[in-house]
């Protein structure tokens, strides 16, 4: 148990209130878990059964079904069932043990206060311009976008366009430079400083750490990208391939090209602004927040400066624009694989259910923090993703993706440099500059959320998971989907590219018609729709916990209050965009933000250095180490064995 001055020491450091684990507390979580959540628990069971196996039945055994089921229907009942059951796994009671609170939980715990309070603190406890400019501008953006519809999205639209087409060498820059900064700290002196103090344990096993940072920071871009980026670049090279459309090296080109967006490149945009936070955060007192990265600029009691407050600000307008619009592509995908399973016709009703029910799992999950819903669900994604990918290997064409895939990543190894510094032409402000522009607009969020979970590692394990380990996991992804619709498409068993075509050119087609051409196709692509739900979910529920953490007064935790409006802010921007239209308008403004946030990068690794180079003096890196060990071995092997002297 902490004492109570320490724990006010540590809640004035950290910005957020730690309430200690006393007696009080402890009996409402328990009446909480045998109370309530028991009674909606009784209520989720039976729900989930019953629409499950309707789900399942209409999948597997459609004739038992026959016409008794038909049309929207299908629909409701497939996001009663997936909701039923997330929601059930995240309101499980959870039993912590009180004498050793854990401390990514502790500084990022929900408050539970009653009704009539909720509200009163919610209307006090915000951040005035942190509340005010996200919901003024997204209410703005609607309003125009229902009024002067073209001109908005022609504006918008020219804005990303010269952004990335200008800003293009400083994207190609910020993440090359990022790549180059995790690779130093993993080999390099700096990777040895414990992220807390020396005596400091970590909150969660090793696998339940890659568990929360992979699956927070990749969102569903893995399902809805994964069988289709590869493809549109054998369609249309690449102009550094240098390769003709359809040929075998468009095949590895496309491979390449898709590992080089989706690897190390990309999380580094997330190690850069994670580690700072995390080392400002629990070395030097600092505030668990995004302009903790200022730190070195304004200094630690300077953080709740006009310049820090905006950097807040617009990663709270970042999170839930990369959200939402998210949220709205997978939702196509979504009801894609409902239209190709049952023939349903999804209109304007199918968008709001999906969004709806979606939106219900994981401000659930989020309200239920870290070790109850955020864990449990990102746990069931990994085994999902492990399943999925075992059912790919295991009917996929194995010999291809193999041979193809090592090709691949040969050739990505070899050429990541020349790659990481080619600038010229559209095709790379298209497609590179604007995936590290995405991938710098969600690192806010995504790195605040890597630091949290860090307290009590080295710096060198957080880089390690959060780049090398997570980039492990997304290329061998992406070479098995990308693989495998490679193939399909090029041997003609189906022409997914033609499906794309007749939907008006929408990625969210292709997985479903590769699937059907593959053994166990109906079992592989309920697991593709599961996987979208639950990846979604498992991004989203930790953006509405750091956006409610970002948007509560300094030295206050969130309120579930705050949980469940953000939760629902970020649902209903998600549904105007469906309804409205311009998904890709407003991912074009959160794409803005990834220029901002590209600067902040380098500020803060800039920053780090140098106070790590003051005041982190006498580590050792692994290449020292090395050699210090070479003497000894070299020694052994020169003396002779006793028996020949």
């Amino acid at each position: 148990m902490l004492a109570s001055d320490g724990v006010d020491r540590l809640a004035s450091r950290c910005g957020i209130v730690i309430y200690v684990f006393d007696t009080e507390y402890r009996r409402m979580a328990t009446s909480d878990a045998s109370g309530i959540s028991e009674i909606v628990g009784r209520l989720l069971v039976p729900l989930c059964a019953a629409s499950g196996a309707l789900v399942l039945a209409g999948f597997f055994f459609p004739t038992l079904v026959g016409e008794a089921v038909t049309g929207p229907a299908w629909l409701t009942i497939a996001l009663v069932f997936f909701s039923s059951g997330l929601c059930y796994i995240a309101l499980l009671p959870y039993s912590e043990d009180a004498t050793a609170p854990a401390a990514a939980d502790v500084l990022l715990r929900v408050r539970r206060t009653k009704v009539r309070r909720a509200i009163k603190e919610f209307l006090t406890q915000h951040e005035p311009a942190i509340l005010a400019f996200p919901v003024l501008v997204f209410a703005a953006f609607f309003g125009l976008q229902i009024a002067f519809p073209a001109r908005t999205t022609g504006a918008v639209d020219a804005a990303a366009a010269t952004v990335l087409r200008d800003g293009g060498p400083l994207f190609l820059a910020a993440v090359f430079l990022s790549v180059c900064y995790c690779l130093f700290l993993l080999l390099g002196p700096w990777g040895e400083i414990k992220l807390g103090g020396p005596d400091t344990e970590p909150s969660y096993t090793y696998p339940t750490y890659f568990t929360l940072v992979f699956t927070a920071g990749i969102a569903a871009g893995l399902v809805f990208w994964g069988p289709t980026e590869a493809l549109f670049h054998y369609d249309q090279p690449p102009p550094y391939i240098g390769a003709a459309a359809g040929s075998p090296g468009a095949v590895n080109g496309a491979l390449v090209y898709t590992l080089f967006h989706w690897g190390v490149s990309a999380w580094s945009a997330y190690a850069v602004i994670g580690v700072p936070i995390a080392y400002f955060a629990f070395t030097r007192g600092a505030p668990l927040r995004v302009s903790t990265v200022l730190a070195p600029l304004l200094g630690v009691d300077e953080l709740d400066s006009a310049w820090a407050t905006l950097v807040d600000t617009l990663a709270v307008f970042a999170t839930i624009g990369g959200i939402a619009t998210s949220v709205a592509l997978v939702s196509e995908q979504f009801l894609a694989g409902i239209n190709y399973q049952w023939d349903v016709a999804a209109g304007e009703v199918g968008p709001v259910l999906f969004v709806g029910g979606l939106t219900l799992i994981f401000v659930v999950s989020s309200a239920t923090g870290i070790h109850r819903g955020i864990r449990r669900i990102a746990g069931l994604n990994i085994v999902l993703f492990g399943l999925f990918a075992l059912l790919i290997a295991a009917v996929g064409p194995r010999l291809f993706i193999l041979q193809r895939g090592t090709q691949a990543l040969g050739t990505y190894v070899v050429e990541f440099v020349p790659l990481s510094l080619h600038t010229g032409g559209q095709w790379v402000a298209a497609w590179t500059v604007w995936n590290w522009s995405w991938w710098f607009s969600w690192a806010p969020f995504a790195g605040l959320f890597i630091a949290a979970l860090s307290r009590g590692r080295r710096v060198r394990t957080v880089v390690f998971t959060s780049v090398v380990a997570t980039s492990a996991a997304t290329m061998v992804w992406f070479l098995l989907l990308g693989g495998t619709s490679l193939f399909i498409q090029q041997t003609g068993q189906a022409d997914i590219l033609a499906a794309i075509a007749q939907r008006g050119g929408s990625e969210a087609v292709a997985g479903f018609p590769l699937f059907a051409s593959l053994p166990l196709g109906q079992l592989l692509m309920f697991l593709f729709l599961a996987l979208i739900i639950v990846f979604m979910a498992t991004s989203a529920d930790t953006s509405t916990l750091v956006v409610s953490v970002l948007a509560t007064r300094r030295g206050m935790a969130p309120s579930a209050t705050h949980i469940v409006f953000w939760g629902i802010f970020q649902g209903s921007v998600a549904v105007s965009v469906l309804l409205l239209g311009g998904a890709e308008t407003l991912q074009a403004l959160a794409v803005l933000t990834g220029g901002p946030f590209a600067v902040i990068s380098l500020v803060a690794v800039g920053g780090l250095t140098v106070t790590w180079y003051r005041d982190e003096q006498g580590h050792t890196s692994l290449f020292r180490r090395a050699v210090r060990k070479l003497p000894d071995i070299q020694t052994h092997h020169d003396v002779d064995p006793p028996e020949k002297k």
